[in-house]
């Protein structure tokens, strides 16, 4: 009976972003309004069983590294989205990008890591996490957040927003090599920076085998996939609503952010709430260094090829709450021990973030 019960959680498991995908496919032949309903709910299923898939393969790999593909795998779809919309957009979506990571990085550091340290605050009241393994991530965020929003607004070659050229390549350059850099620390190097005293102590039980893992980790992406492209079929219906409430159309680029960011946001969040903040902010900040140091990189080069200008610097006031963003987080880290203040300050930073955007 209970093989019979597993095999059946198993299809369901299997099912469900093949049903996303087609739901994607029918909502583009249809464009049947009524749609967007089940779209959202089958979105939210693909979601929750692409965290689940994350898990078996962080069990089955162990930290930091399980920490890490989640991270990589959303990123390296949203980098792929984004380069797609860049082709088929021409000229005007020469911001995307910027407008893409900017959001999705401002979601991390405030929203995810935020609501991570307040509940785990709540409920252990007080949460310890290794200081070297957050410098080095923050160290090399704030290097490349630099180079990719505020510095294209002072250069003189050509006048901002924007890089020359050139200067598209070198900074795709450095950025790759930083981001190359801590991967190589956090998991080679200073592997032990990344991890608690339990966890470099932990022996892992029960591991899943590896065709499970494999499983997992083909499905991991098919749900991914799946939750991108249900979020741009709703794209459309998103932007009607916006524009219905007098927003700006830039909303619509932080609400497909922050579902897709979702996963990852649910992961950090179950860690933080079993008392695991040093796996959360792995995957938090691991996330931000991953989507400014890969999708930064990538888009640039495309953008010298293909010959489109890409904006990349942010304006005053985006900036102004960038590096009041960077500033809090690193106070908040800067101890080793995090209390429900330092939740409370990063998630108000996101509110006025969020309302300053849609009231200008």
């Amino acid at each position: 009976m209970s093989l019979v019960t597993e095999k059946k959680r198993q299809l369901v498991l299997y099912s469900i972003p093949l049903a996303g995908w087609l739901l994607f496919a029918l909502q583009h032949e249809l464009h049947w309004k009524p749609l967007n309903i089940l779209l959202i709910a089958v979105l939210f299923l693909c979601i929750s069983e692409a965290v689940h898939h994350a898990e078996v393969i962080a069990h089955r790999i162990g930290q930091p590294f399980g920490s890490m593909v989640l991270a990589l795998a959303v990123t390296s779809i949203e980098v792929s989205l984004i380069v797609a919309l860049m082709l088929a957009g021409g000229p005007e979506a020469s911001a995307l990008a910027r407008d893409t990571v900017f959001a999705a990085v401002m979601i991390i550091l405030n929203l995810m890591v935020g609501l991570s340290i307040l509940v785990g605050g709540i409920k252990h009241n007080e949460q310890s996490f290794v200081l070297q393994g957050a410098n080095a991530a923050l160290i090399i965020l704030v290097a490349i957040s630099v180079f990719s929003f505020i510095l294209p607004n002072y250069t003189q070659t050509v006048v901002g927003p924007y890089y020359s050229n050139k200067q598209l390549v070198f900074v795709a350059i450095v950025t790759l090599i930083l981001y190359g850099s801590f991967i190589f620390v956090q998991n080679i190097k200073h592997r032990s920076h990344f991890l608690t005293e339990f966890e470099m102590g932990e022996v892992v039980e029960n591991r899943p085998s590896a065709k499970a893992t494999a499983t997992s980790t083909l499905l991991l992406f098919v749900c991914l996939g799946a939750v991108v492209v249900l979020a741009e079929s709703l794209a459309p219906s998103l932007e009607e609503f916006i524009q219905a409430i007098g927003a700006p159309h830039s909303l619509a680029g932080v609400i497909i952010a922050c579902v897709v960011l979702l996963p990852e946001g649910l992961t950090a969040f179950k860690a933080a709430k079993q008392n695991q903040l040093q796996k959360s902010l792995n995957l938090s900040l691991g996330s931000a260094v991953a989507s400014i140091g890969l999708t930064i990189p990538i888009v640039s080069l495309l953008a010298v090829f293909s010959g489109l200008q890409l904006t990349l610097g942010i304006n005053a006031e985006s900036s102004l709450l960038f590096v009041l963003s960077l500033f809090t987080i690193i106070l908040s880290l800067s101890t080793g021990k995090t209390t429900i203040l330092h939740g409370i300050v990063l998630l108000v930073i996101f509110m006025v973030y969020l309302f300053m955007l849609i009231f200008p």
